[in-house]
């Protein structure tokens, strides 16, 4: 039951961050700290300092999960910070499966938008082209790209994290559940 109570309570500050982050491609440091804050306070309420301990690991996990995107510039600091904060609200027990929910609904999304046009793959063939072909020259690949500011080059993630960490919940409730 509390799976349930913690997607009442950080429902709205997902739904915010969701809107900033579809709308301006930015996810507030205010927004995201608020998140993080408002999951630790919610499992010392639930499972007092043992809770936090637990929730602090899993948002560490999930925040590292996304720290080499960050390194290479593919993920925003706010997608990091959002992440952290969703990883705190599953805990250390389900931070493997928040990560996966976020990475299909991450890919779901990416696939929508690509099929619908609304977001370019040209950042994305460039990096893979610096990967896997040697004789690629970056410098010329970059300057085709499109400007970073450039919001079809960008996929909004915040809101796969927060799709992920609500399914992520739901699937938390569902095991623990007596058959």
């Amino acid at each position: 039951m509390s799976y349930l109570l913690t997607i009442c309570v950080l429902a709205p500050l997902l739904g915010l961050l969701c809107w900033y982050d579809w709308r301006k491609r930015k996810l507030p440091n205010l927004l995201t700290l608020v998140l993080a804050a408002v999951a630790l306070a919610w499992r010392f309420c639930q499972h007092g300092g043992r809770g936090v301990t637990d929730g602090l690991l899993g948002g560490l996990v999930c925040g590292l999960f996304l720290l080499i995107p960050f390194l290479m510039r593919g993920a925003g600091g706010g997608d990091v910070k959002m992440l952290f904060g969703a990883g705190i609200a599953t805990g250390l027990r389900y931070c493997f499966a928040e990560l996966l929910f976020v990475s299909l609904t991450g890919l779901f999304l990416g696939l929508v938008m690509v099929l619908c046009k609304s977001v370019t793959t040209a950042r994305l063939k460039h990096c893979l082209r610096i990967v896997f072909d040697w004789k690629y020259d970056r410098k010329a690949g970059a300057e085709e790209l499109p400007a970073r500011e450039d919001e079809r080059g960008r996929i909004p993630f915040g809101v796969a994290i927060a799709l992920g960490t609500v399914i992520t919940l739901l699937y938390a409730y569902r095991m623990e559940q007596p058959l």
